[in-house]
């Protein structure tokens, strides 16, 4: 029995995990065997090399000047030496098998241990909207209104198109609002998440359906419903050929987020009038002070039964990012699980920031699931950015969760969210590939069968 699903794996799961065993003590043995402890050795320098170069990239960032260029050199110095000392130790053969053997391994134990149906929100079939409302940003994401034809294309499926002027301020949800008095029983957007989240918060105050169009920059939000994010126009399908799920939404003070609230210090550089026109110029100019807390406030973060003091990154998620999977990394697999990700990094010298090298096991890393956090300040105000919108809140602030606070409509043909990988439980595949385990079949469990 696999005890995280409660059902019996499959044959193929049992010799995915067998065959992960095998190839990685295999990988073991190789280096061993072939390379003795000189092989334990280049396996050490890697190692370090590893650690001074996080060393050198915390001084790199905390730093200006000749010293973070020579932290610069030494970040970049630090894996060519390694590679160097690979190659003169004459086992680069014995460490390509190694490595590709810990590939195989890798593989094989994803393979195991994915789930045979990962979880997906619950949807239902709907009816054509009525009287669809959709709020256009022509410059949105460098005009993919204009380029894609998206009002064009909204009017032809029955939608009313409110086109917002880039050069006047304009209050979007009261325009929102003021659709929905007229009789709107569909509310949708073309822009970035900010405008997406402004505008959901009325549809979920309404409690009508809400269409995302991606035509922002970086549509997070779209990514995390498995729209399509190259091409926004097939988004607009789901004005006729529909379904909807309900998921979740965040909320900081009484502000609506959809994908996250950031605080210390991209809150803190994002808040800069040089940010838009040169950022990473400014990100350098501004890091080592905001890293080092010579500028802005000192930041705590409480939550139920947990705090921490001082961090210099907060970022509170409308359901958590994944954060063991490299290849999914700022990715959700849910939006629709009922509580908020909260991720905070600590980090005060070079040492810590080697630490983090450790994955969720440095001390410096925080993360977990709650459905509050509060975040207070040294100060009388913190400043956050929400959903790619630079805010300024009165400190403290509180951060909560609504489940199933709205309607989503999107299309039924749509690319879908990919299948996050598993975390790698060496524990769980040695029982997976244990042959006493139960092998019976899916459909049997909860029908009051012994296992065989």
């Amino acid at each position: 029995m696999d005890e995280s699903t409660g059902v019996a794996p499959s044959r193929t799961r049992r010799w995915a995990a067998r065959l992960a065993i095998t190839t990685a003590g295999a990988s073991v043995i190789i280096l061993v065997v072939m390379a003795g402890l000189r092989g334990v050795g280049l396996l050490a320098i890697g190692l370090a090399g590893a650690v001074v170069m996080a060393a050198a990239l915390w001084w790199a960032l905390t730093r200006r000047g000749l010293v973070r260029m020579i932290a610069v050199a030494l970040a970049v110095a630090a894996p060519v030496a390694v590679i160097v000392l690979e190659v003169a130790s004459g086992l680069l053969r014995v460490l390509l098998v190694y490595l590709a053997l810990g590939a195989v391994a890798t593989a094989a134990g994803w393979a195991a241990l994915a789930e045979a149906k990962p979880t997906v929100p619950r949807t239902r079939s709907v009816p054509p909207p009525q009287q669809p409302v959709l709020i256009m940003n022509p410059h949105s994401g460098g005009g993919k209104v204009g380029r894609f034809g998206l009002r064009e294309k909204a009017e032809a499926l029955g939608a009313r198109v409110v086109l917002l002027d880039p050069a006047h301020h304009v209050d979007v949800a009261a325009l929102a609002r003021q659709a929905v008095a007229e009789g709107a029983d569909l509310l949708g957007v073309a822009g970035g998440d900010g405008t997406q989240a402004l505008v959901a918060g009325v549809a979920a105050e309404h409690d009508i359906p809400f269409l995302v169009v991606p035509a922002g920059t970086r549509n997070h939000f779209a990514m995390d419903l498995g729209l399509d994010r190259e091409d926004p126009s097939p988004s607009l399908n789901a004005l006729t050929d529909g379904i909807e799920m309900r998921i979740d939404l965040g909320l900081i003070g009484d502000r609506i987020f959809v994908n996250n609230a950031s605080f210390g210090a991209y809150a803190a550089i994002v808040q800069s009038d040089a940010y838009r026109d040169d950022k990473v110029g400014t990100a350098l100019q501004m890091l080592p002070d905001v890293l080092t807390h010579r500028v802005g406030p000192r930041l705590t973060v409480r939550t139920k039964g947990f705090a921490v003091d001082s961090p210099q990154a907060v970022l509170v998620s409308n359901n958590p990012y994944r954060v063991g999977d490299r290849a999914g990394l700022g990715r959700r697999d849910r939006l629709d699980s009922g509580v908020l990700g909260l991720v905070s990094i600590t980090v005060d010298s070079a040492a810590g920031a080697a630490e983090l090298l450790r994955g969720e096991r440095a001390p410096g890393l925080t993360v977990l699931t709650t459905e509050e956090v509060l975040v207070g300040a040294d100060s009388n105000e913190i400043q956050a950015g929400v959903d790619g919108e630079a805010l300024t809140f009165p400190a403290p602030v509180h951060c909560s969760i609504r489940p199933a606070a709205l309607r989503v409509r999107v299309p039924q043909d749509r690319p879908g969210v990919p299948r996050p990988r598993p975390r790698l439980d060496w524990r769980r595949l040695g029982r997976l590939a244990l042959p006493g385990n139960s092998t019976r079949p899916a459909s049997a469990a909860g029908h009051g069968q012994r296992p065989d």
